[in-house]
């Protein structure tokens, strides 16, 4: 099955949504964006995840990433499933803030290998997995998970990870186990301590070890 790997461009497809048809890179435009999959409209986890990420919507403006979501069934459908999913928010007269692919035909989905091939609809087709894809403002791919349908997101791990990415794709660090925003962040082994001295002003420390090697080396971003 084709798919995307980390560093790949992410295709410029052409897709109907719930704001019209859009051409991928003209609607990201210079900005970072989502696009998590759903394996089918009107059905239980899928409705419990739109809310949630409309509810959290704003977390990823702030963040400046996009969102859009796709699922295999219509625009009408999508329309008709925005409203219970605003609704399960007790937010019924409010729009869902972000679109959502038409996929019927399945031709993204198999494009970007999101097909879960243990869940089908009841003509035996497979029905779309939970995919999240974080894409950057150069249009790659910049994070890739693939839950199957039957496990719901965690949204805020998705935002902590975003968090990550934007400050790893700034600053010459990463992020270590746990990590949130705010945190002390590791120095990238490929840089001296005196480079890291010179790019970090707020100091270095580092941890020692019982194999004496400096390996372990933290600053506050």
């Amino acid at each position: 099955m084709p798919g995307l790997l980390l560093g790949d461009e992410f295709p410029n497809f052409e897709a109907d949504t719930t704001i019209g048809r859009i051409h991928f890179h003209d609607f990201l435009g210079s900005s970072w964006g989502i696009l998590f999959s759903h394996p089918r409209d009107f059905t239980p986890v899928c409705t419990t995840e739109l809310a949630c990420a409309a509810r959290v919507s704003d977390q990823f403006k702030k963040r400046g990433v996009k969102m859009i979501a796709l699922s295999i069934d219509s625009v009408e459908d999508h329309h008709n499933w925005s409203k219970d999913v605003m609704a399960f928010n007790s937010d019924a007269d409010t729009t869902l803030p972000f679109p959502i692919i038409a996929d019927h035909n399945r031709e993204l989905s198999i494009q970007l290998g999101m097909l879960d091939p243990d869940e089908r609809d009841k003509d035996g087709l497979p029905l779309t997995a939970r995919c999240v894809f974080v894409i950057g403002p150069d249009k790659k791919l910049k994070l890739s998970i693939l839950y199957p349908a039957t496990t719901g997101r965690n949204f805020d791990e998705i935002l902590r990870v975003i968090d990550s990415l934007q400050l790893t794709a700034q600053k010459k660090v990463a992020t270590p186990v746990d990590w949130k925003a705010g945190e002390k962040v590791m120095v990238i082994p490929s840089l001296s301590d005196a480079e890291a001295a010179a790019l970090f002003p707020n100091g270095v420390t580092t941890k020692e070890l019982p194999s004496g090697k400096k390996y372990l080396r933290y600053t506050q971003p």
